[in-house]
């Protein structure tokens, strides 16, 4: 099929998720090649967005596509009643990579199921309804997950009778506890969760959700000791600790998990996106001892026709060994503190647009404003702005695929991306700022 005719029959006949579908002029992509992608009209673009953050060890790594090949000739499918090697292996290698004693998984398609059956497993677990989620944060499309999410994408579809109640986490570059320190943002982000539960009600609460490092709602890394405060309150008031790391897991912050840098044990951790780079949709919920037994004896009511199914798992097997063999977690830490956080660090004091830059690993935002003192945004929250499409458009003209939200552009990279690449994506990006900087003041 001609590049053409896809973007024909696209435009007649796909239903796109997000947009206002008469409004949309959707790249056709023809192939992709480790950190590059090119378009219909033969333009390589240099993928700075890992698309949506999933595509860990780049695209077609020859490895984990051989796998597939060889899973698919020999077991495509089967009913997720059977055992098979490949989701037991699967099993075992999530099982290493998990803290503590977390050593069993319940598979899923993807990380918004995920979060779903790891909020039906606490509700359950504990008898209770209310689900607590922080603001800012992004849990996944499904009706229980997109309630669940502290971000505009949910407002259409909230009816306010899911349960699910938000509170405000710790974000100290716009702090809403008028802190000054990350010490005063983490003691006053625990003390208003403790308001809210203590307000709610504890026998009520289920879960607290956590997204370990929001991604898309701005990657945070919370402060020193914010997560082992909130593990302290579940234990205190007997509430679950769900850890969402569908995007921040799988070597991404430069760990195998995020939480791997601040030595806490969830009760149920979610994953998706990097354990399978994206080549076969998977997900899944690491369950924790505690809610294990819940239904070590009794049937967890719940399930889906393709949870462990063989060629995922097998594509999953083959990433996780990739990683491990090409040492790709430890060189995404390496690209944070050697290439992307001084050259981050470097642009914000050459331009005036750029108010904040955070993260770890190959997990980095930008948060770009018209002034740096009022800290007012280049696109409002929610929405974007003519000045924001500008700073896109010259970095897509100079052959960067950027990832864009708000006002905010992230650096998330392949973690196995060559240091030249990487030099020159931050290179284009420095340059596109200028753009911005027009339309910043000061």
């Amino acid at each position: 099929m001609s590049p053409s005719r896809a973007f024909e029959l696209d435009r007649a006949h796909v239903f796109h998720s997000w947009s206002a579908q008469r409004k949309i002029n959707p790249m056709v992509v023809d192939r992709a090649e480790g950190s590059y992608l090119w378009d219909d009209e033969g333009k390589r673009y240099l993928d700075f967005t890992s698309q949506l953050v999933f595509t860990n060890i780049g695209h077609q790594h020859p490895k984990v596509v051989k796998a597939i090949q060889d899973q698919a000739a020999k077991l495509c499918t089967i009913a997720p009643a059977h055992a098979n090697a490949e989701r037991s292996e699967a099993a075992r290698l999530i099982a290493e990579i998990a803290p503590g004693d977390m050593n069993h998984t319940f598979f899923t398609n993807a990380g918004a199921e995920a979060i779903e059956h790891a909020i039906r497993m606490a509700r359950l677990h504990t008898g209770r309804i209310k689900v607590l989620t922080r603001y800012r944060s992004y849990h996944g499309g499904t009706q229980t997950a997109l309630n669940a999410t502290g971000d505009p994408r949910r407002f259409a579809s909230d009816y306010g009778n899911a349960g699910i109640v938000h509170f405000r986490g710790p974000f100290l570059y716009r702090s809403q506890f008028h802190a000054t320190t990350e010490q005063e943002e983490c003691e006053r982000a625990l003390a208003h969760l403790r308001s809210t539960v203590e307000l709610e009600g504890p026998s009520t609460i289920a879960a607290i959700l956590l997204e370990t490092i929001p991604g898309t709602a701005g990657i945070m890394p919370p402060p020193p000791g914010y997560l082992q405060g909130v593990r302290d309150l579940c234990d205190e008031f007997g509430i679950v600790y769900i850890a969402d790391e569908v995007m921040a897991g799988f070597g991404r912050t430069g760990n195998w998990l995020a939480l791997d840098d601040h030595g806490v044990e969830p009760d149920l951790i979610t994953f998706a996106k990097g354990i399978t780079s994206g080549y076969i949709p998977l997900g899944g919920v690491i369950v924790g001892p505690k809610v294990f037994e819940s239904f070590a004896e009794k049937p967890y009511p719940g399930g889906l026709t393709y949870s462990g199914h063989p060629l995922a798992c097998a594509t999953a097997v083959a990433t996780i060994n990739a990683m491990r063999e090409e040492g790709m977690v430890q060189n995404a830490r390496r690209l944070g503190d050697d290439i992307i956080r001084p050259a981050l660090q470097k642009m914000a004091g050459d331009h005036a647009c750029l108010g904040d830059v955070r993260g770890v690993g190959a997990f980095w935002a930008l948060e770009l404003v018209r002034d740096k003192e009022t800290r007012e945004p280049l696109a409002p929250y929610g929405g974007s702005s003519p000045a924001m499409d500008a700073v896109v458009a010259e970095c897509k003209k100079n052959g960067l695929l950027p990832f864009v939200n708000y006002n905010r552009i992230h650096v998330v990279p392949a973690l196995n991306i060559p240091d030249d690449q990487l030099r020159e994506g931050l290179t284009i990006l420095d340059a596109a700022l200028e753009v911005g900087d027009a339309q910043a003041q000061g």
